[in-house]
This record gives structure tokens, sequence and C-alpha cells, in this order.
């Protein structure tokens, strides 16, 4: 793994190298960058991926104390990491959250070429579903963290509960992945005080559907890569998203829910290697 030092702190990344488009790939909370591990050697022969783990609570490296790991200070972390390694013309890959929607709205896409929004938070949708409101839930009672994250470790079958994890996938995790996830805020008090920032950071509904309007306008090409059949981010959102830019295409994936990547990795793949080579300039 490579590190690079923004002013939250150390941020570990993968980088595959190479001269072709660059991907950058997002993952969600409690999780790190292996959720791309299907996806990404289907694309790395002829692009650039690039796959920060951020600190969403999979992170291995604690941040600073005083790191603003709100959603709006994680979308301007996704920003600045960007800069940092001197990264043009991204694509920007979402899956799960939702935060760097907030670069769209704010108009701070220097970097960026084109967006892919995978079944995401989306709207007033965060925390999403049951799994974001028990995390959440959680994160406000003293210990309720280290408790949930270690019982997510030790308690496998906790992971294919309906209504928690069970609903991210259809198709199970693999153990030693859902392990990577958990441990670090499992056994670091200081990745759990990161997680716990982030999420009792929920902005009112009110201004997330402001910053959703936002976005309205936002000309550049977007892909929407949509489950069908997910229970966390509903599908319907798919098109609510696509009525707000002026270059938009959604593609509904079957058989999946919100962790394409896991499901339906060799679709997701294709539809992003057609995107990007159909929208270069």
């Amino acid at each position: 793994m490579a590190e690079v030092e923004l002013a939250a702190g150390t941020v570990e990344y993968e980088d595959t190298g190479g001269d072709g488009p660059v991907l950058v790939f997002l993952h969600g909370l409690a999780m790190d960058s292996t959720v791309w591990r299907k996806v990404v050697p289907e694309l790395a022969g002829d692009h650039r991926c690039v796959l920060p783990t951020l600190p969403l609570g999979g992170h291995r490296r604690p941040m600073r104390p005083d790191a603003d790991l709100t959603l709006t200070g994680m979308a301007s972390l996704v920003e600045e990491f960007l800069a940092a390694l001197d990264l043009r013309e991204v694509t920007l890959v979402v899956n799960d959250w939702g935060g760097p929607q907030l670069l769209i709205s704010d108009r701070r896409c220097e970097r960026i070429a084109r967006v892919v929004l995978t079944s995401c938070e989306a709207f007033d949708n965060y925390p999403p579903g049951l799994p974001g409101r028990l995390v959440e839930l959680t994160a406000k009672v003293p210990g309720g963290l280290r408790l949930m994250m270690s019982a997510l470790l030790r308690v496998r079958a906790l992971r294919r509960a309906p209504g928690g994890w069970g609903w991210m996938s259809k198709r199970p995790v693999p153990d030693e992945v859902m392990d990577g996830w958990f441990t670090p805020a499992a056994r670091d008090s200081a990745i759990r005080r990161d997680l716990a920032k982030y999420a009792v950071s929920t902005p009112g509904k009110a201004e997330l559907l402001a910053h959703a309007e936002r976005m309205r306008g936002f000309d550049r090409p977007v892909l929407i890569a949509w489950a069908s059949e997910d229970k966390i981010m509903p599908p319907e959102h798919a098109d609510r998203l696509a009525e707000l830019f002026t270059d938009a295409r959604v593609v509904l994936i079957p058989d999946s829910y919100t962790l394409i990547p896991e499901d339906h990795p060799e679709p997701l793949a294709a539809s992003i290697r057609e995107f990007v080579s159909t929208t270069a300039s």
C-alpha cells in the first residue's frame, strides 16, 4: 500500500499505474478498497486504477484527533487526495457512500472528468437504510461502536442478518474480506473515534436535499449504475439522479443488492469501460 499525507492524516491507497484513463474507486462505511477487488482486474490492463482507503472505519491508520471527518470534511478529503496525487481527467467511481456528490453540488470538480454513481446514498438517504441508522445510533452510545464492531468480527452469522449487512449483497462476502473491514474498528479506539465522527455528522434532511438540488445542471458525463433489487438505496433514486444531470445514462444491474462490485462485478466493469471509452474527449 502506498501512502499520502493529507490534512486529516495519512491515507493509504493502491495504484495500478499505467498511462490509461484514471479511475478512482471509493468505498463505503466500515469497508476498504477490497470491495473493488473483483472489478479492478477487469479494468487495470488499460486503465490506471487508484483506490484510497478512506477513514470510514475500515482504515488502519488513524486520522489526527482534530481531523474534520464530517460528511463535508470527507468530501474535501477526496478532493485533496486527487490534488495530492495530481490526478487529472479522473473518472470518480462511487459505491455505497454518497459523500463525493457534495463535490458536484459545490462545483469542486476541476480534476473530475466524469462520475460513476453505483448504488449509493443520495438525496436524503443518509445514513442509508437500517445498516446506516444502526451505525449512527451505536456511535451515539458510549461503547456502542466497540460492541457492534467486535460482534461483527466475532459472530459471523450477524454478517448475513436480514436488515443489516445481509442486505448489502445477495452473495456472502468472504469472511476474510469482512475480517479486514471490521478488525480496525473492533481493535483500535482511534479508528472508532474516526468512524464515530463521520457517523454522527449527518446533516438534516433539508440540507441534504439542498445539496442534491445544487447538483442540477452538472454537465459532465454521469453513469448511474444501480442495483434493481437494492433494499437500502431505493432503485427509483437512479432516475431521480439522472434528471439532475445534463449528460446522464442509467444502467440497472439485476440480481444484486447495494454492493454490485461484489454481486455482479463483470457487468459493472463492462459498463464502466464502455462509459469511459464513449465519453472520452
